[in-house]
């Protein structure tokens, strides 16, 4: 998709397709109105006949227009004036998404930079059209044949020259974090024989090879045994594929400058291992990368907007297999901060890979440390699918993350880590046990993390409701890239 911005009337523009925003009780945003004087009175016929009433994400097609320019206006309802808040705002978008979608048209117009929005301007609009009209667009294309390829190429937001310089730096964050979340998306619906932890590590030497500021190493097993790696090692010996830890680093600040150190989990497959899980929907457990996946997502839009931050990017990537070499439950490793682990459940096993990441990360001197994960679906019982999990041990990272979610409209909540969670990790024959029983699943988790996170401000985010869509519309979100990336920008502005 290319976009641009246009700063013209629209007696003057060429248009196969526009969009513009109507409301309820019979008002017209400055843009609608403005063609509905150019169209005598054409809009104002349509919505007074009750073809349209202006409900949030109600939207009609018009087909034919009395003028030649414009081809065809998709209204775009966005509900009772002066209370629209930015989820209706979001949701209005992909509605109309749908219907250009569906129209088949190559290039269209989108004249909703007027439309009003409390506490917001026309750079977060810009964005999140942007953003919006990218996600409803995506097409996952790489093992499948697809007949009915989306035939939108080119979409020009329509902006006064007052707005144009924000709506400038609107489009410019909105097309790399699009670009982001598509790249995690991508990663993350391959099926796990092709995205192995090889190939993962692969796509990162790709994306380093694409940005002057970005740089990437890869970890062999041989070398995160003589770090002493033995969590995250263990993981990996049920699987033929060989375990990696993909280490980026975005140079775009001083060299002295200390990094946010991004950690993403990356299990490309998780069976369970000897704890193995139930047959019914394993197939998603393809999605047990997404936090690897968002790792990368966010340094591709970071690079993009070319941000004067450090960032380190770590993923830890392996499958999690049943073989006769696999962990058992019973076993005692010992992870690369000295402590000992009793695995009591083999499936979890994405805290295993990620304690020694922590530790690792401590190497680079970090300014904060985020990682984001599929953890837990205790997360998914408390939260559901709509926020993520926000876990942490420093109130102002954690708040600033608040922040960054409620601007770039990706929800987390915050739940706690209180020293009364750690007597469930107890074990009578280690120093943790890497399950705490079934209270608190989500929570135990985090807590177990955050042993290995003492030296540094920290935060959790458990993606496991959030990275991927279930039934009907199976696909992955490419949540939390947004977050992060709108996290890095406030740090580069801050």
């Amino acid at each position: 998709m290319d976009y641009s911005i246009e700063s013209v009337t629209l007696d003057k523009l060429q248009s196969d397709c526009l969009l513009v925003g109507v409301y309820e009780n019979k008002q017209l945003s400055p843009s609608a109105a403005a063609l509905d004087g150019l169209c005598d009175g054409l809009i104002g016929k349509l919505i007074a006949r009750g073809d349209i009433k202006g409900k949030n994400a109600e939207t009609l097609l018009i087909n034919n227009l009395p003028i030649e320019n414009i081809q065809r206006v998709v209204l775009v309802g966005f509900g009772e004036h002066g209370k629209l808040s930015r989820k209706q705002f979001r949701k209005a978008l992909a509605a109309a998404t749908k219907v250009l979608k569906d129209s088949k048209v190559k290039s269209a117009g989108a004249a909703l930079l007027d439309i009003e929005l409390a506490q917001t301007d026309a750079q977060w609009l810009a964005r999140q059209i942007v953003e919006v009209v990218n996600d409803g667009l995506y097409q996952y294309t790489s093992t499948k044949q697809c007949d009915d390829k989306i035939q939108l190429q080119t979409l020009t937001l329509i902006s006064n020259e007052a707005n144009k310089a924000l709506a400038e730096t609107g489009l410019a964050q909105g097309i790399a974090i699009g670009q982001g979340m598509a790249l995690t998306k991508q990663l993350a619906d391959l099926p796990g024989n092709i995205c192995t932890p090889t190939y993962l590590a692969e796509q990162a030497l790709v994306l380093a090879g694409q940005h002057d500021k970005l740089t990437c190493d890869i970890l062999e097993e041989s070398d995160m045994e003589a770090l002493g790696m033995g969590a995250f090692l263990s993981v990996s010996r049920g699987s033929r594929q060989p375990a990696k830890l993909i280490c980026l680093d975005y140079q775009g600040s001083d060299a002295h400058a200390k990094p946010i150190v991004l950690v993403g989990k990356g299990l490309t497959f998780d069976a369970g291992g000897i704890s193995l899980k139930p047959g019914a929907g394993m197939d998603e457990m393809k999605y047990d990368m997404c936090g690897g996946a968002s790792v990368l997502g966010i340094l591709r839009a970071a690079s993009m907007l070319n941000l004067p931050l450090n960032i380190v990017g770590l993923i830890p990537s392996s499958e999690n297999l049943p073989d006769g070499n696999a962990n058992k439950p019973g076993d005692i490793l010992t992870s690369m901060a000295g402590k000992t682990i009793e695995v009591l459940n083999t499936d979890a096993e994405g805290r295993l890979i990620l304690c020694d990441t922590l530790t690792y990360a401590k190497k680079y001197d970090p300014e904060v440390v985020i990682d984001m994960a599929t953890l837990t679906g205790a997360c998914i019982v408390a939260l559901g699918r709509v926020p993520s999990g926000l876990f942490g041990n420093d109130d102002k990272l954690c708040n600033d993350l608040l922040v960054a979610s409620e601007t770039a409209c990706d929800p987390i909540w915050r739940m706690p880590i209180w020293e009364e969670y750690q007597e469930q990790l107890k074990s009578n024959f280690a120093d943790l046990a890497n399950i705490g029983g079934p209270d608190g699943g989500s929570i135990t988790a985090a807590v177990f993390l955050s042993k290995f996170a003492e030296k540094y401000r920290w935060a959790h985010i458990d993606i496991a409701g959030t990275a991927w869509r279930t039934g009907a519309n199976k696909g992955a979100t490419g949540r939390p890239v947004a977050l992060l990336s709108q996290y890095l920008i406030d740090r580069a502005t801050a």
